[in-house]
Protein backbone atom coordinates (compact mmCIF):
# COMPACT_ATOMS: atom_id res chain seq x y z
CA UNK A 1 0.00 0.00 0.00
CA UNK A 2 1.38 3.17 -1.50
CA UNK A 3 1.18 7.04 1.06
CA UNK A 4 -1.47 7.78 -1.91
CA UNK A 5 -3.61 4.86 -0.85
CA UNK A 6 -3.18 5.16 2.73
CA UNK A 7 -4.08 9.16 2.36
CA UNK A 8 -7.49 8.22 0.49
CA UNK A 9 -8.63 5.77 2.75
CA UNK A 10 -8.15 7.97 5.91
CA UNK A 11 -10.03 10.86 3.25
CA UNK A 12 -12.41 8.74 2.88
CA UNK A 13 -12.84 7.51 6.47
CA UNK A 14 -13.05 11.15 7.97
CA UNK A 15 -16.15 12.15 5.28
CA UNK A 16 -17.90 8.74 6.03
CA UNK A 17 -17.84 9.83 9.83
CA UNK A 18 -18.75 13.11 9.13
CA UNK A 19 -21.40 12.47 6.87
CA UNK A 20 -22.96 9.01 9.14
CA UNK A 21 -22.50 12.31 12.24
CA UNK A 22 -24.02 15.50 10.51
CA UNK A 23 -27.54 14.36 11.70
CA UNK A 24 -27.09 13.98 14.92
CA UNK A 25 -25.37 17.06 15.33
CA UNK A 26 -27.72 18.61 12.93
CA UNK A 27 -30.59 18.07 15.61
CA UNK A 28 -28.51 18.86 18.04
CA UNK A 29 -28.14 22.34 16.60
CA UNK A 30 -31.87 22.95 16.36
CA UNK A 31 -33.01 21.78 19.50
CA UNK A 32 -30.19 23.99 21.03
CA UNK A 33 -31.85 27.11 19.03
CA UNK A 34 -35.03 26.20 19.33
CA UNK A 35 -34.51 25.98 23.52
CA UNK A 36 -32.30 29.26 23.22
CA UNK A 37 -35.24 31.21 21.85
CA UNK A 38 -37.39 29.84 23.89
CA UNK A 39 -34.96 30.84 27.32
CA UNK A 40 -34.75 34.45 25.16
CA UNK A 41 -38.60 34.91 25.03
CA UNK A 42 -39.38 33.50 28.72
CA UNK A 43 -36.69 35.13 30.26
CA UNK A 44 -35.23 31.88 32.45
CA UNK A 45 -31.55 31.54 32.29
CA UNK A 46 -31.45 28.09 33.55
CA UNK A 47 -27.68 26.89 31.90
CA UNK A 48 -28.78 23.17 32.27
CA UNK A 49 -32.18 23.54 30.47
CA UNK A 50 -30.69 22.98 27.19
CA UNK A 51 -28.63 19.58 27.97
CA UNK A 52 -31.60 17.63 28.52
CA UNK A 53 -33.66 17.95 25.61
CA UNK A 54 -30.88 18.33 23.73
CA UNK A 55 -29.74 14.66 24.81
CA UNK A 56 -32.75 13.07 24.26
CA UNK A 57 -33.55 14.64 20.75
CA UNK A 58 -30.06 13.04 19.86
CA UNK A 59 -30.38 10.21 21.42
CA UNK A 60 -33.49 9.76 19.28
CA UNK A 61 -32.19 10.54 16.28
CA UNK A 62 -29.27 8.37 16.64
CA UNK A 63 -32.11 5.71 17.01
CA UNK A 64 -34.11 6.84 14.47
CA UNK A 65 -30.81 6.77 11.76
CA UNK A 66 -29.18 3.78 12.92
CA UNK A 67 -30.35 1.31 10.18
CA UNK A 68 -29.09 3.74 7.33
CA UNK A 69 -25.98 4.51 9.59
CA UNK A 70 -25.42 0.51 9.90
CA UNK A 71 -26.00 0.43 6.51
CA UNK A 72 -23.48 2.82 5.18
CA UNK A 73 -20.81 1.14 7.36
CA UNK A 74 -21.85 -2.19 6.56
CA UNK A 75 -21.48 -1.16 2.87
CA UNK A 76 -18.09 1.25 3.78
CA UNK A 77 -16.41 -1.90 5.33
CA UNK A 78 -17.05 -4.27 2.79
CA UNK A 79 -15.32 -1.93 -0.07
CA UNK A 80 -12.16 -1.94 2.60
CA UNK A 81 -12.20 -5.83 3.13
CA UNK A 82 -12.89 -6.17 -0.41
CA UNK A 83 -10.01 -3.98 -1.39
CA UNK A 84 -11.82 -1.74 -3.78
CA UNK A 85 -11.07 1.15 -1.61
CA UNK A 86 -14.14 2.37 -3.34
Amino acid sequence: MSIDQASDIVRQTLALAFVLAAPVLLVGLVVGLIVSIFQAVTHIQEQTLVFVPKIVAMAGAAVLMAPWIATRLSEYAAAMFAGSGR
